[in-house]
């Protein structure tokens, strides 16, 4: 049996997303092949009609400068291009995706930052274990101020907070 097209949920490859979505966001629009390849054509990409249809039956596979055009012609980003139809056709699920990833790769570099400055501080401190209490206490203590500051920030202040505002006023 011929398969007519993705099954709901399944990851493909990366070329058959590519002629998934082709077909997805052409029709989106409302667009012919004639008209893909029309557009295409005016951005400088050469393709014409039938190979624009090929790409979407999986008859023609497709190259990576006829892929950056089709980014280019739907307004998308080539990762999202190739990646699943069923997810990436949903532009907000992407962009929030995209917004995980970046902020856990921001993670991974203050972590790295954090390491690297928490090294180079206990190496001094070795050098200097005269001033190695007042500065822990320093460390501590601004960590804890930073930590409290963004949960403020985050939560709302706390009950212990209403309670020591209470206290200042009376």
């Amino acid at each position: 049996m011929a398969d007519d097209g993705p099954q709901e949920g399944v990851l493909l490859s990366g070329e058959e997303n590519v002629a998934v979505r082709i077909k997805l966001e052409r029709e989106a629009r409302g667009w012919s092949t004639g008209a893909v390849s029309e557009r295409l054509n005016e951005a400088g990409f050469d393709m014409n009609p039938s190979a624009v249809w090929r790409i979407e039956n999986r008859k023609r596979r497709i190259n990576l400068d006829e892929a950056i055009g089709f980014a280019e012609l739907f307004g998308l980003e080539l990762r999202n291009l190739v990646g699943p139809p069923q997810l990436a056709a949903k532009a907000r699920a992407m962009e929030l995706i995209d917004d995980v990833v970046a902020a856990f790769h921001e993670t991974q570099r203050a972590n790295a930052a954090f390491t690297t400055a928490r090294d180079a501080l206990d190496r001094c401190l070795a050098e200097h274990p005269e001033i190695r209490e007042e500065a822990e206490a320093m460390v501590s203590n601004t960590l804890a101020e930073v930590a409290t500051s963004h949960l403020r920030d985050t939560y709302g202040p706390s009950l212990d907070d209403d309670a020591q505002d209470d206290r200042d006023v009376t």
